[in-house]
């Protein structure tokens, strides 16, 4: 049915959720995983530092160096699982067109997201990137919570 999720992670509390879970179906499903990991430009970053404080924590947090040692986490544990895996990093100026994107160009048929679920009132603040891929997307998205 799937033959290739695209997981994305970003290294916060629920990138363990994101990648055991991810795992698991891709057990079920004889499918491989992209795990992929986004982050905004710097400028972009910057940005949005009025409206969400911890912009410029995440920012750092998102290095390459960062995002390479989340992959190879995921990759790790998606070896000793038997799941087939490649992982991806690129830094963007719209994170849930670059999800789209790489879904597309990976030949991705599902995607599987992790939401924090903050809420109307979070989400005004914030934004959603999960609600905006699920706007933008052709494909199948498993929502975890």
């Amino acid at each position: 049915m799937y033959q290739r999720i695209l997981v994305p992670v970003d290294g916060s509390a629920l990138t363990e959720r994101a990648i055991q879970a991810s795992i698991g179906l891709a057990q079920q499903l004889g499918a491989a995983i992209t795990g992929f990991v986004t982050a905004q430009c710097p400028s972009a970053g910057r940005a949005r530092a009025h409206a969400k404080p911890q912009a410029v924590d995440e920012e750092d947090a998102l290095t390459p160096a960062h995002a390479r040692e989340v992959l190879e986490r995921f990759a790790a544990a998606a070896q000793a699982a038997g799941v087939p895996f490649e992982g991806h990093h690129v830094q963007v100026e719209h994170i849930d067109e670059a999800l789209l994107a790489e879904a597309e160009g990976r030949g991705c048929d599902l995607i599987v997201m992790v939401t924090e679920g903050r809420g109307p009132f979070g989400e005004f603040l914030y934004g959603s990137q999960t609600k905006a891929v699920l706007s933008g997307s052709k494909l199948p998205l498993l929502v975890l919570h």
